[in-house]
């Protein structure tokens, strides 16, 4: 299990993240933009040594390029109050490599950073990459452009327009991510409710991805890409509940190593990769 865990860690560093930071236009970006390569690269290399000071040392090169990308997100300026949920979206996705970072530092030299084994670590350094990074911004780029889309709009038909409906799906991302972490240190129902929550938001996500890619994609291939990740995301986090419920109940539940094989790669590669490469595209752009 651990061999595919760490395979979908290095896609999560070496392609989702540089993915997703291509499509924030933002300036200020640029030089976490341009030291993530090295930090990817030293993370990625990483994870395939053995516990100890070169790992992580290689660990800690990975760790300040996310702390420089979590500079850029602080020092991102105040928005006006209709860009609250994808800036909360936004601001989720460019924090979260430094959440993931700490785990790999600590799973890396073998302390238990608050107590939790190297195994609980290393998923959460995987949870991060896709569950933090990829699936907030990818919400925060959907809240972004249907706001734009809704701001050239004044019909006023129905209260439950894509638009809004994208900034709960920018909300409930994070949030969900946030319960999440939150279980890991008080209750598994607490993780079981990060889990609805979080679904309940790449749902709607994945809604309203397959809505553009029927309706408003470019082009086959990339309407091809957005639908898959759309409809990957149906099951993925259909077995993410089925875990958390199984772990806060008693009830059969996959494994760790089903989950990985089914939940992990459908994620990184049938969402994450496909959505971000669609999105690129099809021209979206924080």
């Amino acid at each position: 299990m651990w061999v595919l865990v760490n395979l979908l860690v290095a896609v999560g560093m070496l392609v989702v993240v540089p993915a997703g930071l291509r499509l924030i236009r933002d300036p200020a970006v640029a030089l976490a933009r341009a030291c993530w390569p090295v930090g990817a690269v030293a993370g990625a290399v990483s994870l395939w040594l053995p516990r100890g000071t070169v790992a992580t040392s290689l660990a800690t090169v990975y760790a300040i390029a996310a702390a420089v990308l979590c500079a850029y997100a602080v020092s991102r300026p105040v928005r006006p109050r209709r860009e609250w949920p994808t800036e909360a979206a936004v601001l989720t996705a460019l924090i979260s490599p430094a959440v993931a970072a700490s785990a790999l530092v600590a799973e890396r030299s073998g302390y238990p950073l608050f107590g939790f084994e190297p195994g609980v670590l290393a998923l959460t350094v995987a949870h991060f990459h896709f569950a933090g990074f990829a699936a907030a911004l990818i919400a925060g780029l959907e809240s972004s452009v249907r706001s734009r889309v809704a701001a050239g709009r004044s019909d006023g038909q129905s209260r439950l327009t894509p638009g809004r409906v994208a900034d709960a799906a920018a909300l409930t991302v994070p949030a969900g991510t946030l319960l999440v972490l939150l279980g890991y240190f008080t209750a598994e129902v607490v993780e079981l409710a990060g889990a609805l929550v979080l679904t309940a938001g790449m749902w709607t996500v994945g809604w309203l991805t397959w809505r553009y890619a029927r309706t408003a994609a470019p082009d086959r291939f990339t309407a091809l890409l957005l639908g898959c990740s759309a409809v990957v995301l149906v099951a993925s986090m259909a077995l993410a509940v089925s875990w958390a419920l199984g772990e806060a109940t008693g009830l059969p539940h996959p494994s760790l190593t089903w989950m990985a094989a089914t939940h992990g790669v459908a994620n990184a590669l049938g969402f994450a990769v496909c959505a971000m490469v669609g999105r690129r595209r099809a021209g979206a752009y924080l």
